[in-house]
Formats: structure tokens, sequence, C-alpha cells
């Protein structure tokens, strides 16, 4: 069958609803996704159990890296504005095999992530309204399973309708975290705080860690709550300038997320203080919820605003979390990489109306099998999640720098910006893949120990292994050789975004 070619100099689009997001509301997606306050309540307890008073500078320190992919992204999307991100960027640096796997890294972190957002928000509904249930509850998982299809939804009816909703849901966890800030100084301040503790200068000192595998914990746990910034990228193709407004929204992402998580975490270091007791923040009975359990001493009658925050805050990061695996996988079916059905785009809502579908199932049922069969299982298959974030995100700072190595001698600018910022970033997020899988082998790491290791490192290294299976049993299938010859994406490959974002031209149907 002949094909139309897609012209250089025009081309003609994936369908998406190109021109509809600005720098503003590709920022707040960006936010959205990494679910601050949630990753707070998640995250900070641990960290200050891993490293104590150097809490703060841990966040500061796991911000290089995230910054500096972001610098990657950034440039990336620059020259290559596909929705595919990791995907297209990887097939195109380093051939399909490699940009396959990318894609299947970011789906990967998709599907796992929702399932536990979806079940943190149920169990913090049922908990708002008095009812204290179990995580495998078939109420918490019916409730979990009807926010991932009513998020989905929101996702499937358009980005517009989307980000609206975003900005409502980032407004109220923004104006939660003030009110946790200015609660906690303010009761430090009058002496009411149960155990005030003056800021101290070495809270940020970077050679104040005297114990490396608690460093090593703490910079690992503070690089999954930055995780998420990456979805304003996975909406370029949406933006009123694709080739600018992405980048700039993933930097000042991880500049907004940094200054939120080290302000937030000193105000609760100067209320609570370090101690093993009380609401201590070295008492491990509160590592695992830090708000719940300060939440009725720091804001008495008005204790359930942060827990409606953290209902909240899975519920858009539920939401967010849909966008870029849907994304990716549309790109990845417009480019023979996975079934033509995964290149359908709505007529009228220009969201890929396939992909989008079968994350929210594909998600709803892991998080339903996984419940069934073992909750902790699936409470490691989410302390895994580190593994696969760092897999694809270094896969994007190594084609970063090979993509563009031509490029590199041309300025200081982009010898630093398209060479040295990307690989160090990559260099460093490998390390922490390799400290990851090191540390999850040993079978106190998680929750369950199968074949005799840690469980978290079968299922998160299993995970990938899955991808490697399916992508050769995709290679099999006629539809797939353009593909792997390298002849539907390469270097070559003309990006398939409307050079006007404001006018979308009618796809040509075999052009790829």
């Amino acid at each position: 069958m002949a094909t139309t070619p897609i012209h250089l100099e025009r081309p003609d689009g994936k369908g998406l609803a190109a021109g509809t997001l600005g720098l503003w509301g590709s920022t707040v997606i960006g936010l959205a996704s990494t679910a601050p306050v949630y990753s707070l309540v998640a995250t900070l307890g641990f960290v200050v159990l891993a490293v104590g008073a150097q809490a703060p500078i841990a966040f500061i320190i796991a911000f290089v890296p995230m910054l500096l992919i972001a610098f990657a992204y950034r440039e990336l999307n620059n020259a290559v504005p596909d929705c595919g991100t990791t995907f297209t960027w990887g097939t195109k640096a380093f051939g399909p095999w490699v940009g396959w796997m990318g894609g299947w890294g970011v789906a990967v972190a998709g599907m796992v992530v929702l399932a536990n957002l979806a079940q943190i928000a149920s169990v913090y509904f049922w908990s708002l309204i008095g009812q204290d249930l179990e995580n495998n509850d078939w109420r918490v998982v019916v409730v979990a399973v009807l926010f991932i299809a009513a998020m989905t939804w929101v996702s499937w009816r358009g980005v517009e309708i989307g980000e609206r909703i975003q900005n409502v849901l980032l407004a109220i966890q923004y104006l939660a975290l003030a009110i946790f800030i200015v609660a906690a100084l303010w009761q430090f301040f009058t002496g009411d705080a149960p155990d005030a503790t003056p800021f101290a200068w070495e809270w940020l000192n970077p050679f104040g860690f005297t114990d490396w595998s608690g460093f090593t914990e703490a910079i690992l746990l503070a690089l999954f709550i930055y995780w998420g910034w990456d979805t304003c990228l996975a909406l370029n193709e949406e933006t009123k300038d694709p080739k600018r407004i992405p980048g700039r929204a993933a930097v000042l992402t991880c500049i907004i997320l940094l200054v939120t998580y080290v302000a937030v975490t000193i105000a609760a270091m100067m209320y609570a203080g370090l101690g093993e007791d009380g609401t201590g923040l070295g008492n491990e009975a509160n590592a695992d919820d830090f708000f719940l359990a300060i939440k009725d001493g720091l804001l008495g009658p008005f204790g359930w605003v942060l827990v409606v925050a953290v209902i909240i805050s899975a519920i858009s990061s539920t939401q967010t979390t849909i966008l870029p695996t849907a994304r990716g996988t549309l790109a990845m079916g417009v480019y023979r990489a996975l079934p033509a059905k995964f290149k359908d785009v709505h007529p009228v809502y220009k969201t890929p109306s396939f992909s989008t579908i079968v994350m929210g199932v594909v998600a709803s049922l892991y998080y339903v099998g996984m419940t069934l069969i073992s909750d902790n299982i699936l409470q490691d298959s989410i302390l895994s999640l580190g593994l696969a974030i760092a897999f694809y995100y270094a896969i994007t700072g190594f084609a970063c720098v090979w993509y563009f190595r031509a490029d590199l001698r041309r300025s200081a600018r982009d010898l630093f910006f398209k060479g040295i910022f990307p690989l160090l970033g990559a260099l460093l997020l490998t390390g922490a893949f390799v400290q990851s899988a090191i540390d999850m082998w040993d079978v106190d790491y998680g929750y369950t120990v199968l074949f005799g290791i840690g469980g978290t490192f079968v299922i998160g290294i299993g995970s990938l292994a899955i991808g490697l299976v399916l992508m050769f049993l995709w290679y099999l299938f006629p539809r797939s050789k353009r593909f792997f010859r390298g002849e539907s994406l390469n270097r070559e490959t003309e990006v398939m975004v409307p050079e006007d974002p404001g006018a979308m031209i009618r796809s040509v149907d075999g052009g790829i």
C-alpha cells in the first residue's frame, strides 16, 4: 500500500489538541503529577529516620540529578517535541530496542504508582469519614477503582478540562501546605510546639552525613518525591509552543518542588523535633504518615484539612499520571512500536482515546490483582518504583548526550546543557539504579521474600524484564517490522507536530 510522506516543513501531527496549554498550565500539570502533599507524607519521616537533621540537605542533593535530567528533557524537546519523550528520543539516539524499553519504563512506573495513589486516596477517604480500614478491605478496593475510573474519564475527556481541575486541586494542596508551615512556625515561636527545635545551618551542610547507607537511602527516597515533573514534557504537542514551553515548565516545576519540600521539612523539624517519642520525626511509628500523627496537635479541630489535602493530592496525581503513559503508548502506536489501535485519537476531545482507556483498565486490574494476591506484594512493587524511574530517566540523559554529540563543540552552552549536565544526571541515576537494586536484594528490604531474595528486587527487575519479553513478542508481528528495521522512526524522521499549534492539520493514515 502506498504511503504519503510527511513533509519536513509542515508535519501533520498526531491529532492531539495542539495549542491548548500555556506555561502555567504545563507547570501545574507537572506539579500535580508529583503529588507534593502525598509525597511528603510518604517520605519525610523515612528520610529523617535515615539521616536525622540532614533531611533538608538530602532533599537539596536529590534535586541535583533531577535538574540535570530536566535540562536533558528541555534540550531534546527543543529539537524533537514528540509526546513519546523517552521512547522517541531513545529510539532516535540508540535505535528501536533501547527506545522501546525506555517507553516500557515509563509505562511500568505509571501503572504501579497509579495503583498506589488510588489506594492511598481511598484509605484516606474512609479515614475522613471515621473508618479505619485495612489496605485490602473490599471497600478500600472498590473506592480506589472508582477513583481510577473517574480520573481516566477526565483524562479521556480532554486535556483542557483536566488542566482546569488541576488548577483547583493544586491550589488546595498548596493552601494546605502553607497552613502547615504557618501553623508549625507559629507554634514554634509561641512556645506551643511539642518539641521546639531552633533552626540550625548544620541542617543544610552537605558534609554533615555520618552514615553512607543512611545517606543513599535518603537520597533514593528523595528522588521519588521529585518524580512526575516530566509529565509536562509528555504534553508537549498540546502546548502553545511545543519546543519551548514544556522544557521551561519542567525546570520551573523542579525548582518549585525544591522550595516546597525544603520549606516544609524545616518547618516540621522546628515544630516536632527529631525525638523518637510522641510526635517527633524520629519516631518510627510516625514515619509512614507524619501528617496524620501531628494533625490534631497542630491544627486542632481543623486537622481534617491535612487529611483532605492528602486525598486531593493522590486523586490529582492519579489523573496526571495517566497522561504521560497514554501519550507514550500513542506515540509507540504511531511509529509501529505497538498495535495500530494505540494511535487512535478521539475525534472531538483530541485525546489518546484507546491508550487512555487501556491505561485505566490495566492499572485497575493490576491493583485489584495484587491486592487479592497479597497487599505486601503490592507494597513491594511500590518500593521498587525507583528502579523504573531511574531506568528511563537515565536513558533520557544518555540519549541527550548521544543525540547532540555533534553539537557539543559548537559553544560552551551546548557542551554543558546538551553534554555535561545530562551525562552527570544519567550517571547519578544509573548509580541510584545499581544501589537500589543492591539494597532491594536484601530479604529485609521490603515486605516479601521471593525465590530466597528480596521481593522488591524480584518485582522491580522482573517488571523491566517483562518488557523485554513483550518487546520480542511484538517483534514477531508484521506491523512491527518497519519499526525494528529503523524505518518508521530514526534520527531523520520528522516530528509529527504541527508547525502552527493553533491549527491542527488532518493526519494522513499510513504516513508511517
